[in-house]
């Protein structure tokens, strides 16, 4: 017999084994309950009209059972009339939505999937805009009222336990509620830890029925997902306890993480990336304040190898909503981080995740929940992300204030980050003005034009703030670079953007009245918005800006500026750079200044001029230590400098 005949072989008696087995262990509990086996027929003959059903969630969802329930109403059309259906999600099969049973069931979701979308929005069923975490209460108070619930289950342990396994949410609540269970029991259902658990003898019925449980096939990151997450892992640190969503966006800031350690989980919804950073080990939980040990998680939506290795894996809890997502528990949690998407964000910071101007699209969800809850966390953050376009780059995600009829999901007071493909704007605390034009940097290019006349038109920020559209005002990341100072400072050194103009007031307010007048070479007192526009509208063609920045907690601290401006007839550029006045003598204009030649030299420059105070001897230190050709002349107390690039001051 050839190898991959006994292989097969092989397989074929252990599954044949494996099938026995389950077949003796039902047969045992069948002969014990044999009324909780009885016909279909017989099952759904309990369900009447004008009740109210729920149905698993997701993945979870008892496929065959769902299957099994339409083909009764098939061959009984009058037996159930007005028959309303509760999910959260439906994933799978969702017939009950469609306008041929619209005398038999009414949808009504709490959160709105692809399949449901367009009965909902025709009007032929419904969604009911609710926090994640108050369903259970919704249930419990009874105010909706569960008369049966249809769920999948794994098989009954030796005691005759059975887990909910991947759909627990609000699961348990609707079970513990309903006045008949109803239930499919199916072998690949995974046994999960956590109070996920009911006993066979409190089901009034079971349908043994084994079939795969629904997959969720993640969605391969595009460049703009991984920009993002690349972005987001700036964000998160070690230690951190992260709660994120799924899609495309969560998956490349998941894979984004590989590189953190120590990592917690207190999360609704458990995707295969979270998974793969607990094989990695980037996530162990040790440093949880809540749970710690455990990856805390309400529901799973994924791949069948994940559904194994969860399967009796002690590592992961499963918990209902009105824990996982209570806003109460998350606020204990210590350095919870909420990261969650959206559909549309405006320039005031607030954000629509449910639906599309007047469209309903999906729900408020666990977002808000999450989002909140990390606000009032020890060290918590919250974190928007969104891609900047829809529609194939047609239409802008950020927009001046959100569409008319658009579900305000998150307020302007949940947010701490929003991050985009084009970086990250931190609006916590800040004012509108300042908050906009965080958000209008960040936007797509071609529409920053049209968000800066907006935002002027309706007084969110200066009148006269300026801007330059097209490629050369775009702001140019790929010059960002970490370099470190002589006395050892990490420093970010990073060209100026639009919306850096609160930190130069800073930088330019640090400084003394004697320093103020070594910068601008006259007795000034004050640096106006006239002024600061200067240094943070580029066009980086004709000039160049470059910022110090330390960075620390998510926050930025200009530590020093240097600046640039080409004159084309001469192929030199005027230099000038400024340190704050408590952070002089750490060597960060040298750096600066180094880094300002490396980019005239690759601009084709000769070199700089520079005018400089005679009294200014710290300037020169830093010129001349650099090593350029310097020819000076002297007028007035002031040096006219002409710096030509060596091969030493452009290193």
């Amino acid at each position: 017999m050839a190898t991959v005949e006994i292989f097969m072989f092989l397989k074929y008696n252990k599954d044949m084994d494996a099938q026995e087995g389950i077949d003796r262990h039902i047969k045992k509990w069948r002969k014990k309950y044999p009324e909780k086996f009885a016909a279909e027929v017989v099952i759904f003959k309990n369900i009447h009209r004008g009740n109210r059903l729920f149905i698993s969630t997701a993945c979870g969802e008892p496929q065959y059972l769902v299957s099994a329930l339409i083909k009764y109403v098939e061959s009984h059309p009058k037996a159930f009339a007005d028959t309303e259906i509760f999910h959260i999600w439906t994933l799978g099969l969702a017939p009950y939505a469609k306008a041929k049973y619209t005398y038999n069931f009414r949808h009504n979701s709490f959160f709105i999937g692809n399949n449901t979308r367009s009965s909902i929005n025709e009007g032929l069923a419904d969604y009911t805009p609710i926090f994640l975490s108050q369903v259970p209460k919704l249930l419990h108070s009874k105010r909706v009222p569960i008369d049966v619930a249809l769920i999948q289950t794994s098989l009954p342990d030796k005691n005759g336990h059975v887990s909910l396994g991947i759909s627990v949410d609000i699961t348990k609540a609707a079970i513990e509620n309903a006045s008949l269970i109803i239930a499919q029991v199916n072998s690949h259902m995974p046994r999960v830890h956590g109070n996920t658990f009911i006993h066979i003898k409190d089901i009034d019925y079971i349908i043994n029925h084994d079939e795969k449980i629904l997959e969720f096939s993640p969605t391969i990151p595009d460049d703009i997902a991984r920009q993002i997450g690349k972005y987001v892992s700036r964000i998160v640190k070690d230690g951190d306890t992260i709660q994120l969503g799924y899609g495309s966006v969560p998956n490349a800031i998941l894979n984004c993480l590989q590189d953190k350690k120590h990592l917690g989980i207190h999360t609704e919804l458990l995707t295969d990336s979270i998974v793969e950073l607990i094989k990695k080990g980037v996530v162990d939980n040790s440093r949880k304040s809540f749970d710690r040990g455990k990856t805390v998680a309400s529901f799973c939506m994924g791949m069948e190898e994940t559904y194994k290795f969860i399967d009796d894996n002690p590592l992961f809890e499963f918990r209902p909503m009105d824990y996982t997502n209570d806003p109460l528990v998350i606020s204990k949690i210590n350095n919870m981080t909420a990261i969650n998407s959206a559909l549309q964000v405006d320039l005031t910071g607030q954000a629509s995740a449910e639906s599309i101007g007047k469209t309903f699209y999906s729900g408020i969800g666990g977002s808000a929940d999450f989002m909140r809850g990390a606000v009032l966390a020890p060290g918590g953050k919250t974190i928007l992300v969104l891609q900047t376009t829809a529609r194939d780059g047609q239409v802008s995600r950020i927009v001046p204030f959100l569409d008319t009829g658009a579900g305000v999901t998150l307020n302007r007071g949940d947010i701490h980050y929003i991050v985009t493909e084009y970086g990250i704007a931190y609006i916590h605390g800040k004012n509108i003005r300042e908050r906009a034009m965080d958000i209008i940097a960040i936007a797509h290019p071609k529409f920053r034009s049209h968000l800066i006349e907006e935002a002027k038109k309706h007084n969110l920020i200066y009148k006269d703030q300026a801007f330059i559209p097209g490629k050369k005002g775009e702001y140019p990341e790929h010059l960002e670079t970490y370099r470190p100072t002589k006395t050892g400072l990490p420093i970010l050194l990073r060209p100026s953007r639009i919306n850096d103009e609160g930190q130069i007031k800073d930088l330019f307010y640090s400084l003394s009245d004697q320093n103020l007048k070594k910068r601008f070479i006259s007795p000034r007192q004050d640096v106006p918005h006239k002024i600061r526009q200067e240094f943070v509208v580029i066009d980086y063609s004709e000039k160049m800006v470059i910022l110090a920045v330390l960075e620390e907690e998510g926050k930025e601290l200009v530590v020093g500026m240097g600046q640039y401006i080409i004159d084309s007839s001469t192929h030199r550029a005027e230099v000038a750079v400024t340190v704050r006045e408590d952070y002089q003598n750490n060597g960060i204009a040298t750096e600066v200044l180094k880094y300002l030649a490396v980019l005239a030299k690759n601009e084709g420059l000769h070199g700089f001029t520079a005018e400089v105070l005679y009294e200014n001897r710290a300037v020169m230190r830093v010129i001349e230590k650099l090593g350029f050709d310097v020819k000076r002349t002297m007028e007035d107390g002031t040096f006219s400098l002409v710096l030509d690039f060596t091969d030493a001051s452009s290193e």
